[in-house]
């Protein structure tokens, strides 16, 4: 019988989806076979499977964890925010529609039997399922038509585990009045407590933690500390804390333009890994200086974007560093945006129908309402790329650049196409390829290439691939869970939960 357990949060960035990817992989050395489960994403950061279906990362990261292929039933729903009240809502990987967030509340009570339907399939393959929750399930004005917090507890008969965040203070009110604001029925179902990113003497926790467990009823599993794990961030509150000037220790400063709408920003994680490279996120014109390459990132909402960039001031700013020396990269939206002209005719992204771009790559993009989601396998001279694209628009290349690359297949099946676009004499070039840096020997030659350019040797030491690293941080995450939680409660929990009724 399929067993069920469900990570809910306090708050959203409790820590909850580096907690479900920790059980996963403690769950797999048990021996189990595991699939996580989160019913509704929001998220910018998204992946494109084998099968070319759009999926939250956080899903991926955690299917990592559980040693399976990403599959779109652990994600049926994802919410792609374009503007501030308005959201793509994508269901079982494709498009569904975009909707007001009005518009979606009402209707999301009929995504039920489609989330159910992957519910079971996972369930009938795997002898556990983890869930994650989101936001928070005392979000009271939002709970009566709920699909992911509690209304998805009841429906997968779950207990579940309330996760807290102490490291942004009050973390004890924030257990309380979660539970406490909940139904009587759902603050049944809340089984126990994990204390999340604690730093300090975990004695002067104790009488607190006595005090909670008399107060809720509710036993507290654990308390996890603030580790050094590396692993993919979702939400995109975490660029606030990620490094906003160079380390002069490091030879290559490497800046990414963190806009409004930034997607995908887990493309550069392969890039903080490498140890001759301090990677950084530049909100304002002032804080960009000379980087040796400035990248522009995926977005939502290309235009706006931009134009939020020429109101900062940011577009000349990287036409001067530019001209100054500064390679300059652009993926997907970024891409788009270094060309001459973006055109939104029939207003897919915005109401900016024409707009001119950076004016860095000879082409133009318009933008229809075919959105483009594929796996690819790529050939850059002597390299093979393997990517993914998630786009909307289509990108016409002028006579003064060439071809990034060459695409040799498409979601397995063979190919032939070419991607983005390439001037090597102005040191610039663009691509709709997700994930171009997670090919380490590429990246490696690129990356001394920058280094020749200010008269530095070539970087020799070998570097691990993110899959590598990444499976050596799923270990160490596993390990924290096992230190630091009761691990005979957590599979008494699990021993008692029950394939519901209601599947």
């Amino acid at each position: 019988m399929t067993k069920a357990i469900m990570f809910q949060g306090t708050a959203s960035d409790a820590g909850k989806s580096w907690i479900v990817a920790a059980a996963c992989r403690w769950l797999v050395q048990q021996g189990y076979k595991v699939a996580p489960f989160k019913s509704q994403n929001m998220a910018l950061n998204s992946f494109i499977t084998q099968t070319g279906a759009e999926m939250g990362r956080a899903q991926v990261f955690q299917a990592e964890a559980a040693q399976k292929e990403p599959d779109v039933r652990m994600n049926p729903v994802l919410l792609k925010p374009s503007t501030d009240q308005t959201s793509q809502v994508i269901v079982m990987g494709q498009i569904l529609a975009d909707m007001s967030a009005q518009k979606y509340y009402q209707f999301k009570k009929q995504l039920k039997p489609q989330i159910m339907q992957a519910y079971r399939g996972l369930a009938q393959e795997n002898d556990v399922i983890v869930l994650e929750g989101a936001g928070s399930p005392a979000e009271i004005n939002l709970n009566e038509n709920d699909i992911v917090n509690m209304g998805m507890a009841r429906w997968a008969q779950a207990p579940v585990i309330l996760v807290a965040d102490i490291d942004k203070g009050g973390v004890f009110a924030s257990i309380y009045g979660t539970i406490k604001l909940l139904e009587p029925t759902d603050q049944k179902r809340v089984c126990g407590i994990i204390i999340n990113k604690f730093r300090g003497d975990k004695q002067l926790l104790e009488p607190g933690i006595r005090m909670i467990e008399q107060l809720t009823h509710v036993p507290v599993l654990g308390v996890i500390p603030l580790a050094d794990v590396d692993l993919d961030e979702e939400d995109s509150v975490v660029l606030s804390r990620k490094r906003q000037i160079p380390d002069n220790t490091k030879a290559l400063d490497i800046a990414v333009i963190d806009l409004k709408h930034i997607s995908n920003f887990t493309d550069f994680h392969s890039l903080e890994i490498q140890p001759d490279v301090s990677l950084r996120y530049v909100l304002k014109s002032q804080q960009l200086g000379q980087p040796d390459l400035i990248i522009l990132p995926g977005s939502k909402n290309t235009n706006e974007d931009l134009a939020a960039l020429k109101k900062e001031q940011l577009d000349q700013a990287i036409v001067q560093a530019h001209q100054q020396g500064s390679w300059v990269v652009g993926i997907c939206g970024g891409y788009q945006i270094l060309g001459r002209d973006l055109l939104d005719p029939d207003q897919v992204e915005s109401t900016i129908r024409t707009q001119a771009g950076l004016g860095l790559l000879d082409i133009a993009t318009t933008f229809n309402q075919q959105k483009t989601t594929t796996q690819v396998m790529a050939q850059r001279g002597d390299y093979q790329l393997h990517g993914y694209e998630i786009h909307m628009g289509e990108t016409k290349l002028g006579t003064q650049v060439q071809p990034f690359a060459q695409i040799l297949t498409v979601n397995g099946q063979a190919c032939q196409r070419w991607d983005g676009a390439i001037n090597l004499e102005q040191r610039v070039f663009g691509t709709y390829l997700h994930g171009l840096f997670d090919n380490p020997l590429w990246t490696r030659h690129f990356l001394n290439l920058l280094r020749q350019q200010k008269g530095l040797a070539p970087f020799q030491a070998a570097t691990p691939a993110l899959d590598q690293y990444k499976e050596t941080q799923y270990q160490k995450l596993a390990q924290v869970f096992a230190d630091n939680v009761d691990l005979s409660k957590f599979m008494a929990l699990l021993q008692q939960s029950e394939q519901g009724s209601q599947l």
